[in-house]
Formats: structure tokens, C-alpha cells, sequence
């Protein structure tokens, strides 16, 4: 196992990528589970965390649940936004890095770094103007507004940091370093994970072997667990600037001097992705923050358990969103290195994968769905409604795959706009519409039958384009050498 990580094996095969060598359909399998493993492990550690962070939050009671339940898809949204910031910028790293350019690779990066801190900035901003009113709007009762908006208000002020780790993360592993972010991302779970021990629970006397001993604690409640995540953010962002800027075999910007003021060109091409990424994320968010609104009405424990299936649930689909950033990373090469066919390869080999892994995660779900909810709520109404929605998901799970790697596929060729389309069509068009329509008759299950159809024609639709789209066509925008 141990030499399954070596990272000189991985330095290898990228080598022959950019350099023009022969990779065999072997070898091709081999580099995406070298590049998609540790990043399914950071996926499935920052699940974990949140499973950790959801039983904390759980044992409040179901009001505590709820507060951070109604405004979790808004929190979603703006992480995202920066997400699709950072991205802009990652996908030019990865072209460069393809095309061997290193010097302007490092270049994207400094230019990255001021342009997604001042738009973080911005996004922080707005958080913090609409959290006061958000869970009112969103349908919460007077009893979880309250924490729900500090919950939210924090989340705002995080932002900042939490671009830092994106961007930075997502440059590495542009530059084919996934180790570094995906352990930086294992030791942000587990950070998260202390400190929202030490601030959700006031102190108390824990026996341990027949010894009392005190735990401290501030006692902050919901407010504990956002402040917690502020605290790991901080900490991790920090090691990956330093990172980045000391440490970093291909993009360490101590190496040479350049200026950090963004250019025209460069923001031009990192709107050109991001924009239509970022929109697609509100615009989805915004379908999710609606499906709340839906689920809303059906009472606080359909709130809770709709919020507590979604956490379970993640354990499948974050291993494909590992998949995915290897994907992106290798498709991204692939096109600055001018390699039309290899880049075709390593995408039908990642989505293959993408759908085994997550196939075999989808019958894990189904049986486990008990112990799941069991773990995240000791209120027995919510496992049952929860243990309903996961069996009804489980179905779901191979076609969501062929979504999300298709995705990662799609924007490693700089291609955004048109998945963007093809998100929003299926998202707003079959989920909501299902979701309305089955909601008063069926419940919380009838919300998780439209989202397992939703999930499955958007694979369908996202393979098609795979196959017979012209994805690739985008490789005239790449940079050149």
C-alpha cells in the first residue's frame, strides 16, 4: 500500500503526459486512482467529520438540528461561489502545467490569490447583510431563527479563509500534488472536529476508566460549531499558503519574483470559466434552498431528518467527487499537452470508476441506512424519516457518479457553460417540479423520489454528452507554451 502513494511513480506518469510519451490503458487506470485515491480518502474523512459535527449538533435535541438544517443549502451557496472562483483560475494552472509552462503557472496562481480573496471579501459581506432575516425567509419557526442566523453569520465570516484553502488546494492538485491537499483537508476534519468539542458542550465530568475527569467547554451550542470550523479554516489555510509559497515543487512563488496585481487576460479567462460555474451554483442552491421551503412545511423533524439524510448520504457521493478532481486534473494536462485522445481516455476511465465506486457505496447506503441515522440523531422519528430517504437515494447513486466525474471531465476541457445548462435544466425542470408535485401526498419521501429520478436523468443526459458532445472542442482557449 505504501507504494501505491509514492509520489515519484505519480511524478512519472504526469511526466509522460506533459512530455509526450505513451501511456497504456494500464497505466492510464493506475495514474487516476493514484490522483483520485487520497482525494476520496480527504473526501470521505471531511464526511466523517460532518457525521461527527451532525451527532454533536443532533444531541442539542431536533431545534439545534433544525437551526443548522434551514440554513445549510444557504451556507452551500456561498461556499460554492468561491469554490467556482478558485476554479477559474485552477483550470488555467492545469493547462499550463500540461503545456510545461510552469513560470506563468505560478504567474495564475499570485494573480488568483488577490483576485478570490477581494471577491471573498465581497461574498462575506452579503452573508453577513442577509443572515438576520435568511431563516425567517426560508420558513424556520421563531425557535431556531435565532441560532440559525448566528450559524450563518459566522459561516460568512469564514469565507475568506476557507477561499484561501480552496484556491491553494485546488492549484496543487492542478499541479498534480494531490497528497498535500487531501491530508491538509484530513487534518481540517479533524481540527473541526476538536475544537467544535471544546466550544458546542459547556464543561463537564466524563468518567473514564472510574475516573472523573472535567472537559472544558464554552457551552456555545450551534454557535460553537461554526466558530469550531472558523478555527480549523484559519489554521489550514495558513499551512497551505505557506505551503504554496515555500514548498511547492512546480508552484513555489518564492522561486521568482511577479507581481500579484491580476491582469486582464488572465481574469478574462478565469470569468470565462468561473461565471457560468458560479451561476450554476446559485442557481442549483437556490433549486435546494426552494426544496427546503418544500420540506419546511412538513415540520421540524422533516427538516432535521431531510438535513441529517443529505450528511449520510455524502459518504457515497464525496468518493466521487475525489474521482472528479483527479479527473479534472488529468483532462486539464492532457489538454495543455495537446493530447486530445489521452484527455478522451482518462475521462472514460474516471467516470468507469466514478460509477463502480459509487455503485458499491449505494448498496452500503441501503443497508446501512439505520446505523447511519441511528449515528446522527437519537430522536427515533427523525431515523425513521431519514432511514426512508437514504433507501430511496441508494438507487440513485451510480448515475449521480456519471454526473459529477462527467462534470469534473468537462471542467478540466475549460468547458462550463453548457453542463451549467444541462445542471439547471434538470434541476429546476424535474427535481423541483416532482418535489411540488409529490411532497403533500407522500412526505419527506415523496421530496427524495423526485430528487433519485432528478439524480438519475442528469447522469443519463451528462453521458450522452460525454460520448457524442463536443467537450473537447474548447482546447483552442487553452494557453499555450
Amino acid at each position: 500500500m505504501a507504494n501505491f502513494f509514492r509520489t515519484s511513480t505519480t511524478d512519472h506518469l504526469l511526466s509522460l503526459l506533459r512530455g509526450g510519451g505513451e501511456l497504456s490503458l494500464r497505466q492510464q487506470v493506475v495514474l487516476t486512482a493514484l490522483l483520485s485515491v487520497p482525494s476520496m480518502l480527504a473526501q470521505l474523512s471531511h464526511v466523517v467529520m460532518e457525521y461527527i459535527d451532525a451527532s454533536m449538533v443532533g444531541s442539542l435535541g431536533a431545534d439545534a438540528s433544525a437551526s443548522v438544517g434551514i440554513v445549510a443549502t444557504s451556507a452551500w451557496m456561498i461556499w460554492g461561489l468561491c469554490n467556482a472562483a478558485a476554479a477559474g483560475f485552477c483550470v488555467q494552472v492545469a493547462h499550463l502545467v500540461g503545456a510545461q509552462n510552469f513560470s506563468a503557472a505560478r504567474s495564475v496562481v499570485r494573480q488568483g490569490l488577490v483576485a478570490t480573496f477581494v471577491f471573498s471579501l465581497l461574498v462575506s459581506a452579503l452573508a453577513q447583510g442577509v443572515s438576520g432575516g435568511l431563516p425567517h425567509w426560508l420558513g424556520g419557526g421563531d425557535e431556531i431563527c435565532g441560532g440559525a442566523s448566528d450559524y450563518f453569520r459566522i459561516v460568512g465570516l469564514t469565507l475568506p479563509f476557507s477561499q484561501a484553502v480552496m484556491l491553494c488546494s485546488g492549484a496543487l492538485r492542478s499541479s498534480g500534488n494531490v497528497v498535500v491537499p487531501s491530508l491538509s483537508n484530513v487534518v481540517l476534519c479533524v481540527f473541526d472536529v476538536i475544537f467544535n468539542f471544546l466550544f458546542i458542550f459547556p464543561s463537564r465530568h466524563v468518567a473514564v476508566c472510574g475516573v472523573e475527569v472535567l472537559v472544558p467547554g464554552l457551552g456555545l451550542g450551534v454557535r460553537g460549531a461554526a466558530l469550531g470550523s472558523m478555527v480549523s479554516e484559519v489554521a489550514v489555510a495558513a499551512f497551505l499558503l505557506w505551503f504554496v509559497f515555500r514548498r511547492s515543487a512546480v508552484l513555489r512563488l518564492s522561486h521568482e519574483r511577479g507581481s500579484f496585481l491580476p491582469r486582464r487576460e488572465c481574469l478574462g479567462r478565469a470569468v470565462r470559466i468561473s461565471l457560468p460555474m458560479g451561476v450554476q451554483h446559485v442557481v442549483m442552491t437556490s433549486a435546494q434552498v426552494v426544496s427546503t421551503t418544500i420540506v419546511a412545511p412538513l415540520g421540524k423533524m422533516s427538516i432535521a431528518a431531510n438535513s441529517f439524510g443529505i450528511t449520510a448520504e455524502s459518504i457515497c457521493y464525496m468518493p466521487g467527487y475525489g474521482i472528479a478532481d483527479a479527473a479534472q486534473t488529468l483532462v486539464g494536462q492532457s489538454l495543455g499537452a495537446g493530447r486530445h485522445h489521452l484527455m478522451r481516455g482518462f475521462a472514460r476511465v474516471a467516470v468507469i470508476m466514478g460509477m463502480a465506486v459509487m455503485g458499491g457505496m449505494g448498496v452500503v447506503l441501503y443497508a446501512g441506512a439505520p446505523f447511519m441515522m441511528g449515528l446522527l440523531s437519537p430522536v427515533g422519528e427523525i431515523q425513521s424519516l431519514g432511514v426512508e430517504a437514504l433507501r430511496i437515494e441508494a438507487w440513485a447513486e451510480p448515475m449521480f457518479a456519471a454526473a459529477i466525474v462527467c462534470y469534473g471531465v468537462f471542467v478540466g476541457a475549460g468547458d462550463t457553460l453548457k453542463p451549467c445548462v444541462m445542471n439547471l435544466i434538470s434541476m429546476w425542470l424535474v427535481r423541483l417540479t416532482l418535489a411540488w408535485w409529490l411532497a403533500p401526498q407522500y412526505g419527506l419521501a415523496g421530496v427524495w423520489v423526485a430528487m433519485c429520478a432528478e439524480l438519475c436523468f442528469r447522469g443519463l443526459i451528462f453521458l450522452i454528452r460525454l460520448k457524442w458532445g463536443k467537450w473537447d472542442g474548447v482546447a483552442a482557449a487553452a494557453p499555450s507554451k
